[in-house]
């Protein structure tokens, strides 16, 4: 595997970097790098959880997306999935015969009308979302439904997305000093910004009776900025850019789509 051509960031670079910005004392404790401040050390944890689901919110980052396989009950139109197996579906297929059917996603409203009870079956055509396990808060699984009804244990491969790894992970020696996500290696500008906004609430600057009612919008404004052009690269990636190609906005011409 080549080295990635940028500057990655540890768990300790990462610590180190935004206590250097936010103008907070580190220490060095069994390996990893800490605040003297416990104040500050009990915030890390969810500045990472804002600044990398943030990222992962606003960039459908391509190495997000998997595929999972799964089995269909006969006269079953239900299927339940583990809530933390996607968060979002993109495809659902079956795999029959070493052939591949790609379902269409619908309402579930037309399911319910169309394919209403058991008495419709045949390969499934249509999928739909349909809630979570309610008696658990949907902390459990989430619930797709077909159409027709399944007359055989059809195998299906689900394709979506999932949460990366969290740097957070890398919190113990020596992974403090070595260990890298994803996003820590890619978009470690994003990070840092992202993660600048939220310790700037922690540091009570981000109104008009702050000591600095600049610093949240300043760092808010440089993580958008940052952003824009994250979002066209990873739709480059995806070769949804302009005109579905992987080639980046030109501003002299831009071929249509």
């Amino acid at each position: 595997m080549t080295a990635p051509q940028t500057t990655p960031l540890t768990y300790n670079g990462y610590v180190s970097q935004i206590a250097t910005m936010a103008v907070v004392q580190t220490t060095t404790v069994g390996g990893v790098v800490e605040g003297v401040d416990a104040e500050f050390n009990s915030i890390i944890p969810q500045m990472l959880n804002y600044a990398e689901l943030r990222i992962q919110r606003d960039l459908d980052l391509l190495p997000s997306q998997t595929s999972r396989n799964y089995t269909l009950t006969i006269g079953n139109n239900q299927l339940q999935i583990d809530v933390n197996d996607f968060v979002t579906l993109q495809t659902v297929q079956i795999n029959q015969g070493g052939n591949t059917f790609t379902l269409l996603p619908v309402t579930k409203e037309v399911l319910q009308n169309v394919y209403g009870s058991s008495g419709s079956t045949g390969r499934p055509i249509y999928f739909a979302m349909f809630g979570g396990d309610l008696s658990t808060g949907g902390n459990t699984y989430n619930n797709i439904i077909f159409g027709p009804y399944p007359d055989a244990a059809y195998n299906l491969t689900i394709t979506g997305t999932v949460r990366l790894p969290t740097l957070y992970q890398n919190a113990v020696a020596p992974l403090a000093s070595t260990g890298t996500t994803f996003i820590s290696t890619y978009l470690p500008d994003l990070l840092i910004q992202a993660s600048m906004i939220y310790i700037a609430q922690y540091q009570r600057n981000f109104g008009q009776a702050s000591n600095d009612p600049a610093m949240g919008p300043t760092y808010e404004l440089q993580y958008q900025n940052l952003l824009k052009t994250a979002i066209v690269e990873e739709a480059r990636k995806k070769y949804s850019a302009a005109a579905w190609s992987s080639m980046s906005p030109a501003v002299a011409a831009t071929p249509s789509r």
